[in-house]
């Protein structure tokens, strides 16, 4: 009886030795963005002759957009920066050189005018060709070059005939200039040569394309963009900038987000100053805008001047994704290596990738290069977990000290128990 008490004393002993341990709070630092500029959006609406067509629940293409467009432009607030420009709209002959010059801003980007809005889109019949590269430019020029966000909504139901300009190439110039512009397509036609053509305009600036095959559709879908478009507005765009190829001469970052093209199979060079009580957080994300060879990937590379890697991040995909992206962390610790660094480095950051073009695409696939967003951001380094002080680390080793002295006595206690037990 007098080993089982002290056996149960024991274990309540070592319990409450166990249960006693440091806590400790942290406190977030939140900080106020300053204001940003409201984003801009246009609707770009297809007034070509084939919007004629009675197909949409026995409605012709063209009314259902136009009451598309009365129940957004009653929908949005007074201060929404929203234009409207048609395409296809004036010219109803057969000078295909006249027609495809065909493209009108009917409403200025600005706080929406009702009226206004209203009555350009009450008198819209389907007439001429179908300039969608033409129009996307306009657009883009409608928007102009600001430090919000800008997005262009196209509506048609028919294939660009007038290309060249492609208008799938347009969008790629667009996006390549760094204006934060994204464009989103609706599809008013079930035809496999209009969507892929939509999504790829959609897919190498960043937006969506939509099938809209009733008026429900088509109206609640360009309600959600214009919605999505002007609520959340971009507090500060990417900074455009151009990487070198080699460390020498390249760009030197701070803390931000930046934008720049890559080709295939090409490295990208940046540089980043990081002090040794810093740590450098990177990230790169390549948008896939037009068909690859499958297996491909990006790679993130932290190197010092000399070209000594210090740190990497690698993302691989076969087949078709959106995005591929990466990221790395370094500490601006110093080392043996670094004798000749005194306080802070240049770090070197190396963007690669292994992208090769689809079957059948032409050279000029690789260019404009591939969309990169780069993501940098220097902080305090956060203290090494490998060297315990005389702090949180003695009182751990004083409390594995006592609990492995009471588990020993308890052993103790309970074999001498036994021992006498089995005797007996």
């Amino acid at each position: 009886m007098i080993h089982r008490r002290a056996s149960i004393v024991a274990v309540l002993g070592l319990l409450g030795i166990v249960a006693v341990a440091p806590s400790a709070a942290l406190a977030d630092e939140t900080e106020t963005a300053p204001p940003a500029e409201p984003a801009k959006v246009e609707l770009v609406l297809d007034v070509s002759g084939s919007m004629e067509a009675a197909d949409i629940d026995g409605r012709t293409r063209m009314s259902v957009a136009k009451d598309a467009f009365n129940t957004v432009v009653d929908a949005v607030p007074e201060t929404t920066q929203l234009g409207i420009r048609v395409l296809g709209a004036t010219y109803g002959g057969d000078d295909k050189a006249q027609g495809c010059k065909d493209s009108q801003q009917l409403v200025e980007v600005g706080p929406i005018n009702r009226v206004a809005a209203k009555n350009a889109i009450a008198s819209l019949q389907p007439t001429g060709f179908t300039p969608v590269g033409l129009a996307l430019r306009g657009a883009a020029e409608d928007l102009g070059t600001g430090g919000s966000t800008r997005h262009i909504i196209l509506i048609t139901d028919g294939e660009d005939t007038c290309a060249p300009p492609d208008p799938c190439e347009v969008a790629r110039e667009l996006a390549a200039q760094g204006t934060n512009l994204v464009v989103d397509t609706l599809g008013l036609a079930p035809d496999e040569k209009v969507r892929q053509q939509l999504v790829c305009i959609a897919t190498a600036t960043g937006g969506t394309y939509t099938a809209a095959t009733t008026p429900t559709e088509l109206t609640d879908r360009i309600t959600q963009l214009v919605e999505r478009a002007t609520d959340v507005p971009a507090a500060a765009p990417p900074v455009a900038v151009t990487g070198t190829d080699a460390c020498e001469g390249a760009p030197t970052l701070t803390a931000g987000i930046y934008t720049d093209r890559e080709r295939f199979e090409e490295h990208r060079f940046y540089r980043v100053v990081v002090a040794e009580d810093q740590e450098l957080r990177a990230s790169v994300s390549l948008a896939l805008d037009r068909p690859l060879q499958r297996d491909y990937g990006v790679l993130l590379r932290a190197t010092a001047t000399d070209g000594r890697e210090l740190v990497r991040g690698t993302d691989a995909g076969s087949g078709r994704t959106d995005l591929l992206s990466t990221g790395l962390r370094y500490s601006g610790a110093l080392d043996s290596e670094d004798e000749d660094v005194e306080g802070e480095r240049v770090v070197c950051l190396v963007v690669s990738n292994s992208f090769a073009p689809g079957a059948g695409a032409a050279n000029a696939a690789n260019t404009p290069g591939m969309p990169i967003e780069l993501s940098i951001d220097v902080v305090d380094a956060s203290p090494a977990p490998d060297a315990p002080g005389l702090g949180r680390g003695f009182l751990l080793l004083l409390v594995l000290t006592v609990s492995g002295l009471v588990a020993g006595l308890l052993a103790g206690w309970l074999t001498r128990w036994w021992v006498a037990t089995w005797r007996n």
